[in-house]
């Protein structure tokens, strides 16, 4: 039986200017790595043999009722604007009202060349295919708004980058796949009935409460700030929050060189192309609220009298660092045992990080300890711990169930950077067995018990740097 799915394809109904019709390029030899049944079932996926999957989800076959298309998009590239840019080596095959009743995307990542691939294969390799399928995945499961995976298959082609590596494809699953990027587009290229069309689309779409454009920009800052709260409650560095790469949604997209922090430090950066700093983790609520802007001003084009929204729009971004620091502040209390922390409860928060940063701390292991065993094993000065313990304990006194409240927000597991990079080693030498393992922990990552997986990296073992999949 042949993969069928409801699609129900809004975007594609849209004008041609905001993207190009055509199916992806056909591979030799798909054959199946990972199917996600569960989200399989909630996009009402049909059951289906292991080779027509693959068939459908490598870009071999189109399904029924698919209306392939790559999408058009600019973006802010590390502060440097790219008038054009869009799905290189992706393509949209349509969207689904799942069982739940949101809208979906289904797009596939690696699918072959379009209009916009800027003398690129389109292709994608397993490494980057498996990185995010398992950090999506588990950040779906830390409860963080991401785009997930539905499938990944091999192409049975090799791609060429420093050497010659499998080919792979991915399935991604998104809210929508509009970013900050589609509305400078067609701002920065004075189509202003298209960006009119955009935005009334995407109220629709994701803000259906929004009035107007500043109520959608309102809606797409909230969403941001609870999505950077979450990143940065979690240690993870996305990498590259280009505005390409900042979807509208409110969901994380686009895993290229990310990473889960293992010692503490603020200004950890993992992605090589980053050579500034740019995107460190400490720098991200500030690359969100800047993102936001960019979406600001490109808002702004269509109103009747930009000028007199421009002092709404500019209250309404100057608000998103206090709405991080109150989700981060939230977030981080139930992380050291507060079910409701208060701003006064902050220096207790920051004495702990700045603990962990002067002892090497790990991010991860320092929060699940707090509430599951001795914290103090985590630092190397114990002295100072125990001074800060003190003050904690005194606080959480006053709470019902503090441990209760750490382990609700803590997990045990995170994909960390070098079991993925010992994933994807043996992933291309035919072994899974180590994705399947991690994919097991890290979709369950409060409640598992594997111990060899929390295990921070030896020095042998630690990877200072991620790239990018391209």
């Amino acid at each position: 039986m042949t993969v069928t799915a409801p699609f129900d394809n809004s975007y594609a109904r849209l004008p041609a200017v905001f993207y190009t019709r055509l199916n992806p390029t056909p591979v030799r030899n798909p054959s199946l790595v990972a199917y996600n049944e569960p989200l399989g079932k909630i996009l009402g996926i049909s059951p289906a043999s292991e080779t027509d999957r693959a068939a459908v989800f490598s870009g071999a076959k189109v399904p029924d009722g698919a209306t392939p298309l790559a999408q058009l998009y600019a973006g802010h590239q590390f502060g440097n604007f790219n008038p054009q840019l869009g799905d290189g080596r992706a393509i949209l095959l349509g969207e689904v009202v799942g069982t739940d009743g949101n809208r979906y995307d289904l797009q596939l990542k690696g699918s072959g060349p379009t209009p916009y691939s800027r003398m690129g294969d389109g292709r994608a390799w397993l490494g980057p295919v498996l990185r995010e399928y398992v950090v999506s995945e588990a950040m779906h499961a830390l409860g963080v708004p991401t785009t997930r995976a539905l499938a990944a298959t091999l192409t049975g082609e090799d791609v060429l980058r420093e050497t010659v590596l499998p080919g792979a494809v991915l399935t991604r699953v998104a809210a929508s796949h509009l970013r900050v990027g589609t509305f400078q587009i067609f701002a920065h290229r004075g189509q202003i009935e298209a960006l009119k069309e955009l935005t009334a689309y995407a109220i629709t779409r994701h803000a259906p409460n929004a009035d107007g454009p500043l109520g959608l920009l309102r809606a797409v800052c909230a969403a941001q700030a609870e999505l950077i709260a979450g990143w940065m409650s979690l240690g993870f560095i996305h990498g590259v929050m280009n505005t390409d790469n900042s979807a509208i949604s409110g969901e994380t997209i686009d895993y290229g060189p990310c990473a889960f922090m293992d010692d503490y430090h603020p200004d950890t950066v993992f992605s090589s192309i980053d050579q500034t700093g740019r995107y460190a983790y400490s720098n991200q609520p500030r690359i969100a609220v800047w993102n936001m802007a960019q979406l600001a001003t490109s808002l702004l084009q269509q109103m009747d009298d930009p000028e007199a929204a421009v002092e709404e729009a500019t209250q309404i971004v100057h608000a998103m660092p206090a709405q991080i620091e109150a989700a981060w502040l939230d977030r981080m209390g139930k992380k050291i045992g507060i079910a409701k922390a208060t701003p006064e409860d902050t220096p207790l928060i920051e004495a702990l990080l700045k603990l962990m940063q002067d002892q090497q701390a790990d991010f991860t292991n320092t929060f699940d300890a707090l509430a599951r065993s001795d914290a103090r094993d985590q630092f190397l000065d114990r002295d100072a711990f125990d001074q800060w313990s003190s003050e904690w304990r005194n606080r959480i006194s006053q709470e019902s169930d503090p441990n209760s409240v750490m382990q609700a927000a803590s997990p045990r597991v995170i994909p960390r950077n070098h079991r993925v990079e010992e994933m994807i080693a043996a992933a291309v030498q035919g072994d899974y067995t180590p994705f399947e393992r991690l994919m097991a922990a890290c979709t369950d990552p409060f409640g598992t018990d594997d111990t060899d997986l929390m295990r921070p990296p030896t020095k042998d073992e630690i990877v200072p740097a991620t790239f990018c999949g391209t």
